[in-house]
């Protein structure tokens, strides 16, 4: 397999939505990669409706809540529907139906878009957690879903492991290091994804987070409250790893390194977390294209050696 041919034809300056998803999917065959872009669009589109809502709106109405719900309820009950004359888009349910996409991983996208409508942050650290696992296990699952198919006499097979499983400390994890990241994108688009026990504990609330997010001094409560999610992101990063390595024996080859790269993509923004002395800006936290080009290259050419061995 020719990785440096599908590494060269990757525009890593383009790729914005789920860009790690969309990146370690390239080295798929294409139209598995197809699948993934069909996928995480339409689920993008969902997720931007409610957010672009909250970022535009201090406060959700109730009607205006029961209005956002039933459009979540209608876009999950469309791509599910087996009636005829299916309004949903043909390129999504024939995806779903082709790469046997299974229902659960939409349905728990959608429980965690409802959620948000109605919930402005989450009361607890567990409260946070459950709802990672929702809101992420989505798309992590689709990818580990679309990355553990085998091809038989032109008919996927589902993978011989379960993806659920396999992906939850993936979801939680990354979920966990992208609040961190999106700090200021967040706070300044009136966003909150910091649970409230923490931020009393540390002193802290919206206001005074906005504060930092608009270049106040970072408090030593804000970096005691990141301290403690960053552990918690680094035992989610252990089991990821360990599950990484449990279930890339079923994969072949291309999935294979698919998983390495999205993990390496991930601990990127691991890494740049200083606690002690960070800013936590975008540009602080957020790894540049270039970046991302050369670790993927990286990964790949370790990777590379592996084979030959």
């Amino acid at each position: 397999m020719n990785y440096e041919l599908i590494f060269r034809s990757i525009d890593f300056d383009k790729i914005v939505d789920h860009p790690n998803i969309l990146i370690a999917a390239h080295f798929w065959e294409k139209e598995k990669y197809e699948a993934a872009k069909t996928c995480y669009r339409f689920m993008r589109a969902i997720d931007d409706l409610i957010d672009n809502y909250k970022s535009e709106h201090t406060v959700i109405e109730p009607t205006e809540q029961v209005a956002l719900e039933a459009n979540v309820t209608n876009w999950i009950n469309t791509i599910l529907t087996t009636k005829e004359n299916n309004p949903a888009p043909a390129e999504l349910l024939e995806t779903i139906h082709r790469f046997k996409v299974p229902a659960w991983p939409l349905e728990a996208f959608a429980k965690s878009m409802v959620y948000d409508i109605y919930n402005d942050g989450f009361p607890t650290l567990p409260a946070f957690l459950d709802y990672a696992a929702g809101a992420s296990v989505a798309p992590a699952s689709i990818f580990v879903h679309l990355c553990g198919l085998t091809k038989v006499n032109a008919e996927y097979i589902v993978p011989a492991f379960d993806v659920k499983q396999a992906a939850t400390p993936c979801a939680v994890f990354s979920y966990l290091v992208h609040i961190i990241r999106d700090f200021v994108k967040d706070h300044t688009h009136n966003l909150n994804y910091f649970p409230e026990d923490l931020m009393e504990k540390h002193g802290l609330n919206r206001v005074n987070l906005l504060a930092m997010a608009e270049g106040a001094e970072i408090t030593s409560g804000f970096r005691e409250m990141v301290r403690e999610l960053y552990t918690v992101a680094d035992e989610y990063r252990q089991k990821t790893w360990d599950m990484k390595e449990q279930i890339k024996p079923m994969l072949e080859p291309r999935g294979q390194l698919s998983l390495e790269i999205i993990f390496a993509l991930y601990m990127m923004v691991f890494e740049r977390i200083d606690i002690d002395n960070g800013t936590f800006t975008t540009e602080e936290l957020k790894p540049t294209p270039a970046e991302i080009k050369e670790r993927v290259r990286k990964v790949m050419v370790e990777f590379e050696k592996t084979q030959t061995r």
